[in-house]
């Protein structure tokens, strides 16, 4: 096996083990369950509703990642805004029901970030941040989501980069490194900027502010940027005429490590701009100046923002050292697999790993294991959905549907009833289930759009999924084929 085998070998195995797992899901449903309880049995909160965001949202979070939560107030049908220090007073709020409910660890109040933030870690050790009014974070994290869609290496490539990141210590915003989100636009850069390229600038997706046009009615102002991506996404994805990048992922990993191995110098002079994918020079874009920050990593949905603003110059150097030392590491000679795990990941990573089986039954080009791929409660713009062409390879399509288990209804049955789009929305018209959450049902009552359903409903559920398995294309084997295809990768020059 030679040197990219190995590390491709290695890499998968590392994906297969840092995947959430089931249950790993249903722990943050529950923890949301029992957040969103707590949110109503607060006086000044009456009404609000708990809405999940970030990487668990996006589909981009390890069995190890936390949950990011925006309570956002009533207002109607109207999106809800609110001053820093009337956020601060309902968190405070939250901080005294969350110490009274007493079973709550490790809680902290940020108070000094631009967005306040309250800290806690819940059952089963999962981490929970609380925010006010946060409707930018969720459709941002949504529109990551239909991103990683063109491609699925993008998903495996951020799960492995934050890993990676956090084995060298260059994750964490509140030490002056690298937060998990500026990692993900790193590997959107990289996707741009590889030959031939993956994804395209951002502004083809989006052309607009993102931040700027979350106004007015709420329903409204989602549905117009959901089909604004939806409609550039199936532009994309039908042209035929772009060259596909036949990279694999131990190639496209050691390709964005060797592309920032110079980070700290070029950040002088340069910034990355997802947005229009590619380095644009510090000088001539009027948003970054006067020059106040150690790097700039533009924010392509609120393009006043740089993402990495908390990188203090003496991480920044520590930052291009961990590039360094890993791009030294991985075009060395004779390496071998634990070499690479024990050197790229922290070692409760390479325990997973290394009782991982070195078999490829659980990858598949489109990203995701086959078995998740029955799960995710998140849905893509329905125009997307539609514009989903035949896979390139169709041996993946075959080999994963040969390797669903025969538990993969029951997987199904749990996570079409774990959460969003409510149960009665489940058997409309493919043409009325609308993006996740269905934007009819996200201005419901608070009862409706509950995690999880009263358990009547959900041995209702069971029967209902039971005839339609019986009685309808609508299936299982269905749901999967259509999500195991990928979405757009452009057509080889070679």
């Amino acid at each position: 096996m030679n040197g990219y085998n190995l590390l491709d070998h290695t890499l998968r195995n590392i994906i297969c083990s840092i995947n959430p797992l089931e249950e790993d899901w249903s722990r943050r449903f529950q923890l949301i369950h029992e957040l969103r309880a707590v949110v109503e049995s607060i006086e000044s909160l009456r009404g609000a509703t708990v809405e999940p965001y970030g990487s668990f949202v996006s589909n981009l979070f390890t069995r190890w990642g936390d949950v990011d939560i925006s309570i956002e107030l009533p207002n109607g049908s109207y999106i809800s805004s609110a001053g820093k220090k009337h956020k601060l007073t309902l968190l405070g709020d939250v901080l005294k029901a969350l110490r009274a409910k007493g079973d709550c660890r490790k809680l902290q109040f940020i108070t000094n970030a631009r967005v306040p933030i309250l800290k806690f870690q819940g059952n089963y050790n999962i981490s929970c941040d609380i925010s006010i009014n946060n409707l930018i974070g969720q459709m941002k994290s949504k529109i990551l989501y239909w991103i990683s869609m063109i491609d699925g290496r993008f998903r495996d490539m951020v799960l492995l980069v934050k890993e990676w990141a956090k084995a060298h210590n260059i994750n964490d915003s509140k030490t002056g490194t690298l937060n998990s989100y500026t990692l993900s636009l790193l590997v959107v850069f990289h996707f741009q900027t590889c030959v031939p390229a993956i994804f395209p600038p951002l502004k083809e997706i989006y052309p607009g502010n993102m931040a700027d046009d979350l106004t007015g009615v709420r329903a409204s102002a989602e549905k117009f940027i959901e089909e604004a991506c939806a409609t550039n996404i199936n532009r994309l994805t039908s042209n035929k005429s772009l060259a596909i990048n036949k990279s694999s992922l131990s190639e496209l990993f050691i390709s964005f490590i060797a592309k920032f191995c110079d980070i700290s110098s070029r950040a002088s002079v340069q910034g990355i701009c997802p947005f229009t994918g590619q380095w644009e020079d510090i000088e001539s874009n009027m948003r970054w100046l006067p020059k106040t920050y150690t790097i700039f990593v533009d924010d392509p949905f609120e393009q006043t923002v740089n993402s990495a603003r908390g990188v203090s110059s003496k991480q920044l150097a520590r930052i291009e050292e961990a590039f360094r030392r890993t791009h030294f590491m991985l075009i060395s000679p004779n390496q071998n697999q634990n070499e690479v795990i024990f050197t790229l990941f922290r070692p409760h990573v390479s325990k997973f790993v290394a009782r991982t089986p070195g078999n490829q039954n659980n990858y598949s080009r489109n990203g995701l294991r086959p078995q998740l791929l029955a799960q995710r409660a998140i849905k893509a713009p329905l125009q997307v959905q539609r514009a989903i062409q035949p896979p390139l390879q169709a041996q993946h399509q075959l080999q994963a549907q040969r390797d669903i288990q025969p538990s993969l209804q029951a997987h199904q049955l749990q996570a079409q009833r774990a959460i969003w789009p409510p149960l009665q929305a489940q058997h409309q018209p493919q043409a009325k289930r609308a993006i996740w959450p269905p934007l009819q049902a996200q201005h419901q009552p608070q009862a409706q759009r509950a995690i999880y359903p009263p358990l009547q409903a959900h041995q209702l559920q069971d029967k209902r999924m039971s005839r339609n398995q019986n009685s309808t294309p609508q299936g299982p084997e269905q749901a999967i084929r259509v999500q195991t295809q990928p979405v757009w990768r452009p057509k080889s020059d070679k």
